[in-house]
């Protein structure tokens, strides 16, 4: 007993390792194979039996149809005609694989081949299969008794000799093919698992790669069904590689941008605190020291804000709603700071545009295309609001008729912190355009530029409706945009 108490950890840790270093591909190609010669071996059995059943049919169906054959005989003619019958058939017979047995109620032998009844036989209702002795040989029979009027017995069967050479030959056959089968389930199962494992240690050896920090590491191609997997996994890392980037570069304008002003307000404060004579020196250093940090503020809210559409939590607020008048709402809003910087701001809306989604994130990000194009307008020239419904598209622009941007400005225009050269001397941090582009895609829509021959179109492109239905509404207190939420 201690010696099998000692043995078991033993045979646990074997176990263990085993379990262990399984391999899937493996436990896969051997699924693969063995479902494959299950399969086979019942079609195989099922051809055999339907095959072998078949004979037996055909067989008792013959010595049904012959017995009455030969009971209508002797219902017509008599005994002699039947005797007659018996010997005519055997005489026909060239295979030799009839049997007949005609006694009478003494047990005396009238006709046929069989000289003996047989001893297993006993009754007349079914068939029976056994062996008999013929010419000094054994053979199988398939035999049935029939009782006939004047208490006459007749024994009808065949020699199924050849049926069972047949059936030998069938179950070699299947057998052998079920061997051939079940070898070629264990190669094809051993050719699974190697594409398994080349998938495998494929995207294997890519993440490992992209473990150690080589970001351009991609799958290869193959020319079949893989390439589906390389497809999926090199635009997952496509797209980390495009978030990491953007990390990186958001993380870079951060401290690029917020220096300035962070500095600016440290020397403002240390400057007032070395030489402010007064309190009014003192009070004016504090507030724009204040100004400087509430700008910082503001754009790490204009960060958090873009964060929260992307991530997809303003979905809840989602309602079905006509959008034209939070449209001319943020146009009149902006008509006193057009008129201030001697610009028109006009506005082409149609009376009715229904829309699903949320009203105050379109007006923020309409609140932004306004603001930039009033910054970058020349004097006495028109800002153009239009909305329009193109089947199932709403398209909402802001169209002016500044300078434009240069064509590789376009391509990046909706980078978080991303300035243009002529716009470097006004306020703003880079991040309008980035909140609008996260709305349009919030909304499963896109945010495009266009340029003029003279000016620059904003185009906001959405569905109308949306088959995704959004989570249930939370209560939601946010105030309207206004000018200063599009001033980043």
């Amino acid at each position: 007993m201690p010696h099998r108490a000692t043995r078991l950890p033993h045979i646990k840790i074997l176990w263990q390792r085993a379990w262990r270093y399984r391999s899937a591909g493996l436990g896969f190609s051997l699924a693969y194979g063995f479902v494959f010669a299950i399969s086979a071996a019942v079609f195989l059995t099922f051809l055999w039996w339907n095959t072998t059943g078949t004979l037996a049919r055909e067989v008792g169906q013959a010595v049904e149809a012959d017995a009455q054959s030969l009971t209508d005989r002797l219902d017509q003619n008599g005994v002699p005609a039947l005797i007659q019958a018996i010997q005519d058939r055997l005489d026909q017979d060239v295979e030799d694989e009839s049997l007949y047995l005609l006694m009478a109620p003494d047990g005396t032998r009238l006709a046929g081949n069989l000289h003996a009844w047989p001893k297993p036989v006993r009754n007349d209702e079914r068939f029976y299969i056994i062996k008999i002795s013929r010419d000094g040989r054994t053979a199988s029979a398939q035999l049935h008794a029939y009782r006939l009027p004047n208490n006459l017995h007749l024994l009808i069967g065949r020699d199924v000799r050849g049926r069972d050479m047949l059936r030998r030959v069938l179950t070699e056959t299947f057998l052998w093919s079920w061997v051939m089968v079940t070898a070629l389930a264990i190669g094809g199962g051993l050719v699974v698992r190697g594409i398994f494992s080349r998938i495998l240690t494929s995207i294997a050896q890519t993440t490992a790669a992209i473990a150690h920090g080589d970001m351009r590491q991609r799958m290869p191609m193959v020319g079949n069904e893989v390439d589906l997997v390389a497809q999926t996994v090199n635009k997952m890392l496509d797209r980390i590689t495009r978030l990491m980037e953007g990390v990186k570069q958001v993380s870079n304008s951060i401290a690029h941008d917020l220096r300035t002003p962070i500095t600016r307000a440290r020397n403002r404060l240390e400057d007032a605190s070395l030489h402010a004579k007064t309190n009014e020196e003192m009070h004016d250093a504090i507030d724009r020291a204040v100004a400087d940090l509430d700008h910082i503020t503001s754009v790490f809210d204009a960060l958090m804000r873009i964060a929260q559409i992307e991530a997809g939590a303003r979905r809840a607020a989602f309602e079905t709603g006509d959008l034209v008048k939070p449209l001319h709402d943020i146009a009149e809003l902006y008509e006193a700071t057009a008129e201030d910087a001697g610009l028109h701001l006009a506005q082409d809306l149609p009376p009715r545009l229904m829309f699903y989604g949320d009203s105050r994130l379109i007006q923020q990000g309409v609140a932004n295309l306004i603001d930039n194009a009033i910054k970058f307008s020349p004097p006495d020239t028109t800002i153009t609001l239009r909305a329009s419904l193109s089947g199932d598209l709403v398209r909402i622009s802001v169209t002016d008729q500044g300078a434009g941007m240069a064509q590789e400005d376009l391509a990046r225009a909706s980078e978080r912190f991303f300035r243009a050269d002529q716009a470097r001397n006004t306020p703003g941090a880079g991040l309008g355009l980035s909140l609008v582009q996260a709305v349009a895609q919030l909304h499963g829509g896109t945010f495009s530029l266009e340029p003029l021959q003279r000016g620059l179109r904003a185009v906001i492109s959405l569905p109308s409706n949306s088959n995704e239905k959004p989570p249930a509404p939370q209560q939601i207190t946010e105030a309207s945009p206004s000018a200063h939420d599009a001033d980043i």
